[in-house]
């Protein structure tokens, strides 16, 4: 399959990322690559779990990418670096990850009209960080559709200018075959093999000329002198095509498209072709991070891109190198490089050094992070890093044996570190330990590392509400602590009023004790039993927006305490409370949701369902044909809302959420958060 096209002679490596939707085949064409190049001497399987992508054990369970993997392979004299990403949109942070450290990102998708919006959360991502990319359309012999409709689909998402580079060849409903547009010839497919030279056929030639016309005009809105050859309908040399290909793919101005099918390696060695003649070099690369403010000026740069917890291994930093090379003992500031090894999958090579271009396994170094660069100024945080992408959805979770809490601790801290679209902490109001993520597999496959890595099972539970309760009435109440024992007793008395305070007001108690009827020094004790009380109502939740005001009482002079007091405060809320008209609060979050603008109205009703408000919506600033939604919901009522939405989004809908207020919750819905409250503490 020759052709004219030729490229600068390139030593050092280069790198691409393959990302794209679920499903759309990105380890199937990792592997195709591989092979196609020599790199391997057989292609591996996702059905049958041979492939060098998704090596690990739960990737290969469940056969679905869910961590960057890497391999390196060569065609033409060039060496390349593939990274082979998730495309579960639960899993985006480690795509965006994966094509943050590449020189050019491949976006796999289907030939399906219906599914081109699943290509916009990457296209957007690339396009924020000037990232040059292309398009494989996958599964070509699978198609149904015309390329110029699927096309016109993806161009809705894409702010740079799609450039087809192939028309395919029908036999009927089959594709066997595609027209280069750039050197108009043609190629008949031949499974797991190179396709053969053949003539355009007849029946291609009129949408050959047409879409061969396209490619042209679009290429001259960038080139002037390509433009006045184009008015004056001079023939235009294949050799300055191709130059212009490749000259405003690495200024990434436009987007070209391939057609193929990985499993059989049709279309593979074209898309290899592309890859080895157009794509910008690293040092490209590195000059576009570094205009950026993103790479320091150093002779020698690395980026940490993905870290590891590998069994009998510990920690693994995977680096890119943009600039210089990395040896094994060599010192950048207070950080040595050593434990490098070249990685096939998540297999481990030795190597005593990486250079320019290469990506390379840095074991046992504690101080690394993902994201942070080594240069000679040590290691620091890249600011122009991605940063964690924000939680969706929560569970509650805790280790059954209370001696697995240091173990599940552990282990979580590696796993965010893993993974920062992870988080955990305590909820301060139900002190439940929550484990936050993108999604339910998310979470899931989390709580199954815990359980295989680090041997610490884990029960899950849906989060609970943090509701609130308040009284709507005020009251004067005394309250009498007397204990007596055979030494000293225990005496405390209190008057306090109770009442309650405007919706935000929190706490406040007010000392308006005189004549010393209260000694100053039990003041602080009458406030804490109060304090604690209120840490869980009449209704079993935590009561807000309450004054309280100390106003008299009495001491005795041998029996009275500390302690003594703080029960008589206790005991004061105990009986004042539920005499003051007790009600639930029900916290309301501000709910923004971006969403595709063709499922905007099927999100708000999502919206109303769940009892919120819609405040309004517009378009998403800088994202073509999405909007953004905003709305005020009950905290009850996110917990699954990201499951619906994307449900009716082919999953690409999100939402971020921050509390708003709390409101009077009351009826049949109070009763049973109530009734549920009690049963729970029973």
């Amino acid at each position: 399959m020759a052709d004219t096209q030729t490229g600068p002679h390139v030593t050092s490596a280069r790198c691409a990322a393959l990302a794209g939707p679920y499903q759309a085949g990105k380890t199937s064409l990792m592997e195709a690559l591989l092979f196609a190049s020599g790199s391997t001497h057989r292609k591996g399987s996702v059905k049958d779990g041979s492939t060098i992508g998704d090596a690990s054990p739960e990737a290969r369970e469940k056969q679905m990418t869910v961590e960057a993997n890497s391999a390196a392979g060569s065609y033409l004299g060039q060496d390349w670096f593939f990274i082979d990403t998730p495309g579960s949109i639960e899993f985006m942070q480690e795509a965006m990850s994966g094509m943050a450290a590449a020189d050019v990102v491949i976006l796999v998708c289907e030939p399906d009209i219906q599914k081109a919006v699943m290509l916009s959360p990457y296209l957007k991502f690339l396009e924020e960080r000037d990232i040059p990319h292309m398009i494989f359309v996958n599964k070509m012999d699978h198609m149904h559709v015309r390329v110029r409709d699927l096309m016109e689909a993806i161009q809705v998402y894409s702010n740079k200018k799609l450039v087809l580079r192939h028309v395919p060849i029908r036999d009927g409903d089959e594709v066997t075959g595609y027209v280069d547009l750039t050197s108009e010839r043609a190629y008949r497919y031949k499974a797991d093999s190179e396709s053969d030279r053949t003539d355009i056929p007849d029946t291609v030639q009129d949408r050959e000329e047409e879409a061969r016309q396209e490619l042209l005009e679009t290429l001259a809105d960038f080139d002037d002198d390509l433009l006045e050859r184009l008015l004056e309908e001079v023939d235009i040399d294949k050799a300055d095509i191709y130059e212009q290909l490749a000259k405003d793919l690495q200024e990434d101005l436009i987007v070209p498209v391939f057609l193929g099918a990985a499993e059989t390696e049709n279309g593979v060695r074209r898309l290899l072709k592309a890859l080895r003649h157009e794509v910008p070099a690293v040092e490209q690369g590195y000059e576009r991070l570094a205009a950026m403010g993103g790479l320091p000026d150093s002779a020698t740069v690395a980026q940490v891109f993905k870290t590891y917890y590998l069994p009998h291994v510990g920690k693994v930093s995977m680096a890119r190198v943009w600039r210089g090379a990395l040896k094994d003992g060599d010192k950048f500031g207070a950080f040595h490089a050593g434990n490098m090894s070249r990685a096939v999958g998540l297999t481990l090579e030795k190597t005593s050094s990486a250079s320019t271009g290469e990506i390379v396994a840095i074991g046992r170094q504690d101080d690394l992070a993902t994201g942070h660069i080594i240069s000679a100024d040590g290691l620091v945080q890249d600011p122009l890093w991605p940063a964690p992408l924000p939680p969706v959805y929560s569970q509650a979770i805790v280790a059954p044996k209370r001696e697995d809490e240091v173990k599940l601790s552990s282990g979580l801290s590696k796993l965010v570190e893993e993974d920062p679209s992870l988080s955990y902490g305590q909820d301060p109001d139900t002190h439940e330990t929550l484990l936050h993520g993108r999604g339910e597999a998310h979470l899931r496959l989390a709580i199954e590392r815990l359980q295989s890595r680090y041997h610490v099972g884990v029960d899950a539970t849906p989060a609970r509400t943090p509701y609130k309760e308040t009284i709507r009435k005020s009251i004067e109440q005394h309250a009498r602590h007397k204990k007596q024992s055979g030494g000293h007793g225990e005496f405390g008395d209190v008057t306090v009023e109770v009442k309650p305070l405007p919706r935000g007001g929190g706490f406040e108690f007010i000392d308006q004790i005189t004549g010393g009827v209260v000694p100053r020094q039990y003041i602080p004790a009458v406030e804490a039993g109060v304090k604690e009380y209120l840490t869980e109502g009449p209704l079993g939740f935590k009561v807000v927006d309450v004054s309280v005001r100390l106003f008299d009482g009495k001491h005795h002079s041998v029996d009275s305490s500390e302690m003594a007091f703080k029960r008589a405060g206790i005991l004061a809320m105990k009986d004042a409370l539920p005499q003051c008209s007790p009600v639930l609060l029900e916290p309301i979050a501000a709910v923004t949701i971006a969403v595709p603008s063709e499922f905007t109205s099927r999100a708000q009703a999502v919206v109303t369902k769940r009892r919120g408000q819609i405040l309004g919506f517009d378009t998403r600033a800088g994202w073509s044909g999405w909007d953004e939604l905003k709305a005020q919901m009950p905290q009850s009522e996110l917990g699954d809302l990201i499951f619906e939405l994307r449900s009716l989004s082919l999953g690409v809908a999100d939402y971020t959420w921050e509390f708003d207020h709390l409101t009077e919750l009351s009826g049949r819905l109070s009763d049973d958060v109530i009734e549920q409250r009690r049963s729970e503490a029973a």
